[in-house]
């Protein structure tokens, strides 16, 4: 089994285009189905392996307490590998096939309401390099409804400051042009000028956002930093980089933006994963029905 998953990990890479997170998620999932097979006494061999098999190892990750949302998506993981499986010609039955997600609650997102954000982009200390860095990457990821991963990778002229856009590579590597808003362009134009020069050690660095060491930033170095300024800001919420993306999506919605180019901005491939935004400013409505109508 484990020489067919460095095939698959290989095809996802090279066929399917997908990024290093990506392809590490799938093949953790895969190697505690393996793991599960051999502590079991099941077959190793794919070809052998049985439907049972699969539930069996399904319902096992349900008794370990995991998640649903954790257990579809190794069983999502199970089929990709199978579909692989089969399109090689290694496997000529899918043990995967008809098996269902068990029922995931969706959970509505965490956001912050316009004034949050306002205090939160007014944290950073501007005066300084890194102050400039962090307002820019707050107001661009605000601004953009971006990705972090898409932020921390964009390179200097992967933003048009003249004509207001940007250009990131999202999942599966599929490019997308974004708009940028004149708040997030001013900051990140301040910070190329008076912040990025400073921070800078390498000449050749192409990379926009630059962390103390003059390297790429990490996502674990600017959650820091997010979580940092959430702390000062006295957000008694639990803020995460996905929490601007979110808040974004939920404020364009509230304001009347159509759902399709939310859809396209945020890069999401399937409409009804943009459709979690509509239920949010339902709820919201809802909210303000409640406690505002004298009958509610």
């Amino acid at each position: 089994m484990l020489t067919c998953l460095d095939a698959f990990i290989e095809y996802l890479e090279y066929e399917k285009g997908l990024s290093p997170n990506s392809r590490e998620a799938y093949r953790r999932d895969l190697l505690k189905l393996h793991a599960f097979l051999q502590n079991t006494g099941r077959s190793l061999d794919p070809a052998g392996l049985k439907k049972q098999d699969i539930m069996a190892f399904l319902t096992w990750l349900l008794d370990q307490g995991q998640a649903h949302s954790t257990v579809a998506r190794s069983l999502s993981s199970i089929k990709g590998f199978f579909k692989f499986l089969l399109l090689e010609g290694r496997v000529t039955d899918n043990a995967a096939l008809d098996l269902e997600n068990p029922r995931i609650k969706r959970h509505l997102p965490q956001v912050l309401t316009v004034a949050e954000v306002d205090r939160l982009m007014e944290m950073p200390k501007v005066t300084t390099p890194r102050g400039l860095r962090d307002r820019a990457m707050l107001e661009l990821m605000y601004g953009t409804g971006i990705r972090v991963s898409e932020m921390l990778a964009l390179k200097n002229n992967d933003i048009n400051l003249t004509a207001g856009f940007l250009r990131c590579l999202g999942k599966g590597r599929k490019e997308r042009i974004v708009p940028v808003n004149g708040s997030a362009l001013r900051w990140v134009e301040h910070y190329l000028q008076h912040g990025r020069p400073l921070l800078i050690k390498k000449v050749a660095q192409e990379v926009l956002f630059l962390n103390a060491r003059g390297s790429r930033m990490s996502r674990q170095g600017f959650f820091k930093i997010l979580s940092g300024y959430a702390q000062k800001a006295d957000l008694n919420k639990d803020i995460t980089p996905h929490t601007l993306r979110h808040s974004f999506a939920t404020h364009l919605l509230e304001n009347g933006a159509d759902l399709r180019a939310v859809q396209e901005m945020l890069g999401h491939a399937d409409i009804s994963t943009t459709q979690i935004y509509t239920h949010l400013t339902r709820s919201r409505l809802l909210e303000v029905y409640q406690l505002y109508h004298p009958r509610a």
